[in-house]
């Protein structure tokens, strides 16, 4: 094959992916494609296991066996769907092997650190999970802000252009929506109990790390995602979308965002 026929078959997937078109297996995926949706399911995965280790430290601050009982499934149900898109890296030629060593997922910055969107250690986890918690109601509070970003982030990439990845974020988001519905249960709980001022510190402590988590408004890695079908609505229009919502939420309980 030429160059130039190289060239034109690129732009000919290159058109019907941003047109709506689906890939079902690596073989068919441009390079440029695989490394951003290999970057894409690589911010789940290390998200997914630094979010469920964080978690982890802190089941045993819960009040009583059945809130301990929920929060050691939600972190083994986070940790089930790391594996589960790691798979579909795998069959990009990914070492998954190295998921299985011991790496720092549960390592966290000062609390008071700023790092805003960046990356930042050797993983690629959101900004949002370089940061620590601090006790059972911090905890919950993050569980419920990330929660609703995660299922907005899930909702678009389940539409995504590379059919295995989108019917595996399909199965996932399910299970992230009831995680997040057993922290509102819980979040009101704390609310009821009179522990809504420490509950409001930890919302105001959250809000813009979880807000970070979306991406910056004018994001050149948004284009090429949309350009490849792989994202659709701008990260300002996530994030807008998660704050109304979140809004409301927490307006109900007294709350403010």
């Amino acid at each position: 094959m030429t160059s130039d026929n190289a060239a034109s078959d690129f732009m000919a997937i290159d058109d019907y992916l941003a047109k709506g078109g689906k890939l079902s297996a690596p073989e068919n995926a441009p390079p440029r494609y695989r490394a951003e949706l290999m970057r894409l399911m690589a911010t789940f995965v290390d998200s997914e296991m630094a979010g469920a280790s964080g978690f982890a430290d802190v089941i045993n601050t819960a009040p009583g066996i059945e809130a301990r009982i929920a929060a050691a499934r939600i972190t083994a149900e986070k940790f089930g769907h790391a594996r589960h898109v790691l798979r579909i890296m795998g069959d990009f030629g990914a070492n998954i092997a190295r998921y299985a060593e011991h790496l720092p997922w549960a390592e966290r910055l000062p609390r008071d650190a700023d790092i805003g969107a960046t990356r930042h250690g050797g993983d690629m986890r959101l900004s949002v999970f370089h940061y620590p918690i601090d006790g059972w109601v911090d905890a919950v509070v993050m569980n419920v802000l990330m929660g609703r970003a995660t299922i907005i982030q899930l909702t678009e990439a389940a539409e995504g252009s590379y059919q295995p990845l989108a019917d595996a974020f399909r199965e996932i988001l399910p299970f992230e929506e009831r995680h997040t519905e057993l922290g509102e249960q819980g979040l009101k709980q704390i609310s009821q109990d009179g522990d809504r001022a420490i509950a409001q510190a930890s919302v105001a402590y959250w809000v813009p790390r979880v807000a970070a988590s979306f991406g910056g408004p004018d994001s050149l890695r948004f284009e090429a995602l949309r350009r490849f079908g792989l994202r659709h609505s701008p990260n300002a229009e996530l994030q807008e979308r998660w704050r109304a919502d979140m809004s409301n939420r927490l307006g109900a309980l007294g709350l403010t965002v």
